[in-house]
């Protein structure tokens, strides 16, 4: 069975380098495509979507901004299965600075090259490994700034109540980005971070075993 990934904002297939999949499953990955202007992120995950084969059975694991992703797709074409990392499937489990932020306008009022310049500082004390914090910088450097600015408005935006059948939500109880104390995750990861796909892929790859080997 397919599984199709999502990566997270600033971000690319590389951050699941360490993700391992039981016997039977087959990793897919759907890259970025370039948004439309003012496109929500409604509407740009259903374009998204059409690169899924809905013609036979799929589950869905998306990061971040991609775990919101996977939920719009999966609230119009059902997969088996949808499995969210370090991410939140109702816009109301946004924390709630997002939302002073936007009313602010600071999103637009930070320059996107000092976003990735302190997302590349911050490496400075984060756990990962030094290849994985070598490879974290390039993917940040090499992002498009135009999308990331166009993601940072979709997010603020979004508005999504309905949670996703048989939703799987892995969430780290240290997570700075999106913190856990507003949202209700299935699955929680102690002490894990935002980045837990790359420093704590043990435990998710656990959890995977035990989610996807339950699929009938």
């Amino acid at each position: 069975m397919k599984v199709y990934f999502i990566s997270g904002l600033a971000a690319d297939r590389r951050v699941f380098k360490n993700i391992r999949l039981p016997e039977g499953f087959e990793e897919v990955y759907l890259d970025w495509i370039p948004p439309m202007k003012n496109e929500s992120l409604r509407d740009y995950s259903l374009r998204l979507s059409e690169r899924i084969d809905t013609n036979e059975e799929y589950i869905l694991v998306g990061l971040s901004m991609g775990g919101m992703i996977a939920v719009e797709i999966a609230n119009q074409l059902r997969p088996v299965r949808t499995i969210i990392i370090s991410s939140v499937p109702d816009s109301n489990h946004l924390p709630y600075y997002f939302r002073v932020g936007a009313r602010l306008y600071l999103h637009r009022m930070i320059p996107i090259r000092l976003i990735k310049q302190a997302a590349i500082a911050k490496r400075l004390f984060t756990t990962e490994s030094k290849e994985d914090k070598e490879m974290l910088k390039i993917i940040i450097r090499e992002s498009d700034p135009r999308f990331i600015k166009w993601a940072l408005e979709a997010i603020i935006h979004w508005n999504n109540q309905k949670i996703p059948d048989r939703l799987i939500h892995i969430h780290g109880s240290r997570d700075e980005i999106l913190v856990m104390k507003f949202t209700r995750p299935t699955h929680i990861i102690s002490k894990a971070g935002h980045l837990m796909v790359m420093n704590r892929s043990e435990e998710i790859n656990d959890i995977l075993r035990e989610v996807l080997g339950a699929v009938e």
